[in-house]
């Protein structure tokens, strides 16, 4: 009798284990950027309801915020990331160079993989004290910035693209003078983190510098919001800019192996669906979703937007000009730090 009820027993459990795993997906990692850390955390739980409601399953999301170059160096060595939602397409590349993520992955989601764009703006001290309106005025050397290192961030690098594209312009196309624009900006960094959040916290909380560079999602939200001294920022919007996607990508490597392609595709279309592209514009993205867009412009400021890879080339030719080991970034960094 005994045998029998401790049998039961075990049948009972593993019944209601199976019960449970038949509830519930597998779980995904997404590996964002650093300063999207607001942002998903309301994204995730919609979405785990969304599925919960089409699927009758519970899903757990994972999540992990950096630059998102050291995101796709961390994958590339072997961390099982499911989905991307990157802020620069040269790490989306390079994890599709590397057999990770499809090389025609741009083509997998509408407006080439990129549910929203930003730009970069400044941050000034209540007040405006330093007078701070255009690119131009970054150069200055009574002006000290914070901004997070090129090298690890792709918040950073365009930050430097929207130096380097100003100047571009204002020297037409003059590669010394822009260089020697550049070089004066990077030269009044007074703070590099690895991450677009640790500069904000070097500025925002810790005080350093006169300006900060970021996306525009990123200041307004430090201006408008709680976490910080709100009341001690102003925004500050140059007339012209450079212009931010922000890719998405299934690692398919990854969701092949662990067999979640499906829920890790229903996530990113989930960023396109009018709900999600409405909170975007409350934490001040620019979204593709020409209904939600026109509703909100009014929150947006009018600027001219430049795309990097039309003047610039490609963005293999952008990251071997300026990006990689010893190229244009590095050269002005020795010279001028």
């Amino acid at each position: 009798m005994l045998k029998r009820l401790l049998l039961a027993s075990v049948i009972s459990t593993s019944l209601l284990g199976s019960a449970a795993a038949l509830a519930a997906d597998k779980p995904i990692l997404n590996a964002s950027y650093d300063v999207a850390r607001e942002l998903f955390a309301e994204i995730n739980p919609r979405f785990q309801a969304h599925w919960k409601s089409e699927t009758g399953k519970d899903l757990k999301i994972d999540q992990s915020f950096a630059g998102t170059s050291r995101q796709a160096q961390d994958i590339i060595q072997g961390k099982k990331v499911d989905t991307v939602t990157f802020n620069q397409v040269t790490d989306v590349d390079i994890l599709a160079k590397r057999g990770l993520v499809r090389k025609d992955w741009a083509e997998q989601f509408p407006n080439s993989s990129s549910p929203y764009y930003s730009t970069t703006a400044f941050l000034v001290r209540k007040g405006n004290p330093k007078n701070i309106k255009n690119w131009d005025d970054l150069a200055r050397a009574d002006v000290k910035l914070v901004f997070p290192n090129p090298k690890t961030s792709g918040n950073a690098r365009y930050s430097y693209l929207g130096a380097w594209l100003y100047a571009n312009e204002a020297f037409q196309g003059d590669e010394a003078k822009i260089k020697a624009f550049v070089g004066k900006i990077l030269h009044n960094v007074e703070n590099f983190p690895t991450g677009g959040r640790g500069a904000t916290v070097a500025f925002a909380q810790n005080g350093q510098g006169d300006v900060l560079l970021s996306f525009e999602s990123e200041v307004v939200n430090i201006a408008k919001g709680e976490e910080f001294k709100s009341s001690e920022f102003e925004v500050v919007v140059p007339p012209v800019s450079v212009l931010a996607e922000f890719p998405v990508a299934v690692v398919d490597k990854v969701v092949d192996e662990k067999g979640t392609r499906d829920v890790a595709t229903a996530y990113l279309q989930f960023q396109y669906s009018k709900d999600i592209q409405q909170l975007l514009t409350q934490y001040h993205y620019r979204v593709q979703d020409k209904e939600v867009a026109a509703a909100t412009a009014a929150q947006f400021q009018d600027l001219r937007l430049i795309n990097p890879t039309e003047v610039l080339g490609s963005w293999d030719e952008i990251t071997a000009k300026h990006f990689d080991g010893n190229a244009i970034l590095d050269q002005l960094l020795a010279e001028g730090r």
